[in-house]
């Protein structure tokens, strides 16, 4: 029996979410710039015009270290989720909020969907951090619930080029890569911490820890998670100008251009250095705001990996088709990001 499902994807400043009706049509409702999620979520009702879910699916960026794709909330998975506000202290605040807010909103079943579940399947070479094993600290990967949508998909797209190698690269204000191989997440750029791997818009993904250490010096405890999250990637390489693609690949500024310029150079290295790991690539695929929606960035990306046998055709690329790649190359490709259909056949799937 089909069932109505609410997706939500609730953050500090936003509120995504999509209605999937039993008769199988869909609506999708966007509140940007959101200061107090409770008026957002009044919004939400009043759009929603009496027409309510059976089920509430919530977008999670973690979960910790459970393999379940999904859980349905009572009190004790509640608790275990605010144990878990330190280590995505961007995320997790607004997504609990949404998640309390939606319990006291409809009186039916809430089920938390993670971004980290797709990554269980990593191996071990991947996961593991050059640490001691003792601290309990490993790779754990993130949005993967656009990933999971992806290779749900692919193998329409791409036949049986799909279970193969093929890089995922999710790139958005949060950015990261995966290499997949038979549908699988086998690496990711992301690690810990949604604060790791490529630069994003105001985070600097990997970086020395000798760095660390040093700002640890200079700031207390709270300056630097704010200076983390907050102040650095796309925002502190154009010097304060903008944390956003679109802004800087419209600006004139060397700083604007020097941003750009660094951050498609770091996608192109973590393409090349999956490329290395798996002994070749099949198949590249953006998705994410910028990589859905940004021809130059696409551009300043594949350019280089004409070594790898990628090279894009120049007008489906500035069209943004779903192929991009030219005939006889390996097939580039933009696949728009839609967790909320994943979390929605999430939500049909738990009893």
């Amino acid at each position: 029996m089909s069932r109505s499902v609410l997706t939500i994807n609730s953050g500090s400043s936003s509120l995504k979410a999509s209605l999937f009706s039993a008769d199988g049509s869909r609506r999708n409702l966007h509140y940007k710039n959101v200061h107090d999620q409770r008026e957002a979520f009044d919004r939400l009702l009043r759009d929603l015009a009496g027409e309510l879910p059976e089920r509430v699916g919530h977008r999670f960026v973690y979960g910790g270290d459970i393999a379940d794709s999904a859980r349905l909330v009572d009190a004790a998975e509640r608790s275990r989720l605010d144990a878990l506000v330190p280590l995505a202290p961007l995320h997790l605040p607004g997504n609990l909020l949404g998640l309390d807010l939606c319990r006291q909103y409809f009186n039916v079943p809430q089920i938390i969907c993670f971004d980290t579940a797709f990554h269980v399947t990593m191996p071990d070479l991947a996961k593991r951090l050059p640490i001691s094993s003792e601290l309990g600290l490993h790779r754990f990967g993130f949005h993967g619930l656009n990933y999971a949508y992806i290779a749900e998909i692919l193998p329409e797209i791409l036949g049986n080029v799909a279970y193969k190698k093929v890089v995922v690269a999710h790139l958005g204000s949060g950015a990261s890569l995966c290499l997949m191989e038979n549908l699988k997440s086998v690496d990711t750029t992301m690690g810990y911490t949604p604060a790791g791997g490529i630069p994003m818009g105001t985070r600097s993904g990997d970086l020395d820890p000798g760095v660390m250490l040093e700002l640890a010096k200079r700031y207390d405890q709270e300056e630097l998670i704010d200076m983390v999250y907050h102040k650095m990637g796309l925002l502190a390489l154009s010097s304060g100008e903008s944390s956003e693609m679109s802004k800087l690949l419209s600006s004139h500024s060397k700083n604007a251009k020097f941003a750009v310029d660094y951050f498609c150079r770091q996608v192109r290295a973590a393409i090349g250095g999956f490329a290395a790991k798996a002994g070749g690539i099949d198949a590249l695929v953006f998705t994410g705001g910028i990589g859905e929606h940004s021809s130059e960035v696409r551009r300043k990306i594949c350019t280089p990996l004409a070594f790898l046998g990628f090279a894009l055709h120049q007008g489906a690329n500035i069209l943004g088709n779903q192929q991009i790649g030219r005939i006889c190359h390996k097939p580039v490709l933009i696949i728009p990001a839609d967790e909320e259909i994943m979390i929605r056949n999430l939500c049909l799937s738990i009893t």
